[in-house]
């Protein structure tokens, strides 16, 4: 048998619920910072793409928006659906857990998985903030009890703990065949989306409360001119009383949120970025479904 049809490359979905780790430990695996990570739950909102090459193989993660009961906005329900439509067309799935502080909204994910008909593997994550590790087998006892994964891991994406057995594990397990990337590359994702992401993570990070919630970011230009880019984006609120609090008192909170992104873009891009970002109002966006692919959402 050749070198190339012993490797095994495949696709991989991270489910589970918001906040659960599952970005983090994209941009773990990966290496590079290819989804967007925030303290506050909800921040993925798309399926991403991150590309892991190994040894043994190729790994194709695809990254999904956090599964959540709440039902309050079209929003809200489309990024149920975009997630539970992602398990068909994967070889594996990848189910992880808040150790810590696990919830309905978990069970809520694992159910989704051994419901799907595709293999799984149960990865117990946030291992560093459980203060008795010798709860962790009975945890992973109770929540094994009706459902059946292919392996049971327990890691920190944050702290790289147990991170390197979890990717063996998951290598093995996907199809024997040469790579479905070349190795030069860690996501498939448009530099645009991109773009766009790391301008949403700010946002995330630098507004309070429900506001970031509503706001989404439409990337308006995005050329190439003497080896800078330049990109222009327009930032979307959702109510006219929040575009104020976005470019903040003297456009201080608009600048802040612009320099901070535009960082990010440049260390992700590896070339100089002149970032232009304003500010409009579209009513209710989050409410209105049949803007959702305009606006970059799948369908």
């Amino acid at each position: 048998m050749t070198e190339e049809r012993a490797l095994h490359s495949g696709t991989v979905a991270l489910i589970g619920r918001p906040n659960a780790g599952k970005s983090t430990l994209v941009n773990r695996l990966v290496g590079e910072h290819v989804s967007i990570v925030t303290h506050k739950p909800q921040t993925t909102r798309h399926r991403v793409t991150g590309i892991v090459n190994h040894p043994r193989g190729q790994v194709v993660l695809v990254d999904t928006p956090g599964m959540h009961q709440r039902r309050d906005h079209a929003l809200n329900r489309h990024l149920n659906r975009v997630a539970a439509e992602t398990l068909p067309g994967v070889d594996l799935l990848l189910v992880l857990v808040d150790a810590a502080k696990p919830t309905d909204e978990d069970r809520m994910a694992l159910r989704a998985a051994a419901q799907s008909g595709r293999p799984f593997l149960l990865a117990f994550n946030k291992i560093d903030r459980v203060q008795k590790r010798a709860e962790l087998l009975p945890l992973a006892e109770r929540w094994t009890a009706d459902v059946e994964p292919e392996e049971v891991h327990f890691v920190s994406a944050l702290r790289d703990d147990g991170i390197e057995k979890l990717l063996d594990s998951i290598v093995a397990r996907l199809p024997a065949q040469p790579p479905l990337y070349p190795p030069d590359l860690f996501t498939n994702e448009p530099m645009r989306f991109l773009a766009a992401e790391l301008v949403r993570e700010q946002l995330l990070e630098n507004l309070h409360q429900e506001i970031p919630y509503g706001t989404t970011v439409v990337v308006e230009e995005f050329a190439e001119d003497e080896g800078r880019l330049q990109i222009a984006a327009r930032i979307l609120v959702a109510e006219k009383r929040h575009k104020g609090i976005v470019i903040g008192k003297g456009g201080q909170t608009l600048k802040r949120i612009g320099s901070r992104a535009r960082q990010a873009m440049q260390q992700l891009f590896e070339q100089p970025v002149r970032l232009d970002l304003n500010v409009a109002v579209m009513e209710r966006w989050m409410e209105r479904e049949a803007l959702f692919g305009k606006l970059g959402y799948e369908r």
